[in-house]
């Protein structure tokens, strides 16, 4: 009997041993987040959740097609900030990319193009997503619609999208996306 309760006291110090360490995991870069989402006016919580789907905060995780660190963001993207920014590094861009804070401000800064972009339009945030995974040419394909036509609703969006891991992208960012707006209240 004594044997056992010592097997199930251990078992729950690893469990909650286990949590604790999650929670730290994914939290470990909120406020670098929050702290670049509000300089380029993206909501924090999807750059969270963008995080989340892109690396599970792992900044030393590299894509297949050339994307690094923890937003997955291309060393094109970065030379493109570097440009408009007027940023001089001594680093070339996939050295800058494997800094978690390069690359949140990096990743924020190229989200900020595409917010400015579909400002107006119903889901917004899809159309973001979508631009951000996929390119911002593929975005605005299956953004347009007639002249004179309304706009397309957020699920009118997504059901264009003709890529189907971009869906799937899509779909995973904003489901977690709403499930944190939602336990949040707002």
């Amino acid at each position: 009997m004594k044997r056992l309760v010592v097997i199930i006291l251990t078992l729950l110090v690893l469990a909650l041993g286990l949590y604790f360490f999650d929670q730290y995991w994914i939290h470990r870069y909120d406020s670098l987040i929050a702290r670049e989402a509000a300089a380029h006016h993206i909501d924090p919580d999807l750059v969270w959740s963008i995080t989340y789907e892109e690396t599970y905060f792992r900044p030393w995780k590299n894509g297949k097609d050339g994307e690094i660190g923890l937003m997955q963001v291309t060393p094109v993207v970065a030379r493109a900030w570097a440009t408009e920014t007027e940023q001089r590094s001594n680093q070339d861009a996939a050295t800058l990319l494997r800094d978690p804070e390069h690359n949140i401000q990096i990743g924020c800064w190229y989200l900020e193009k595409f917010f400015d972009e579909y400002r107006a339009a119903p889901g917004r945030e899809a159309r973001m997503l979508a631009a951000y995974n996929a390119g911002p040419s593929r975005a605005a394909e299956w953004s347009r619609v007639a002249e004179g036509a309304r706009p397309l609703s957020e699920q009118e969006f997504i059901a264009r999208i003709d890529i189907p891991s971009t869906r799937a992208y899509v779909n995973s960012i904003l489901e977690r996306y709403h499930r944190i707006k939602s336990a949040r209240g707002t």
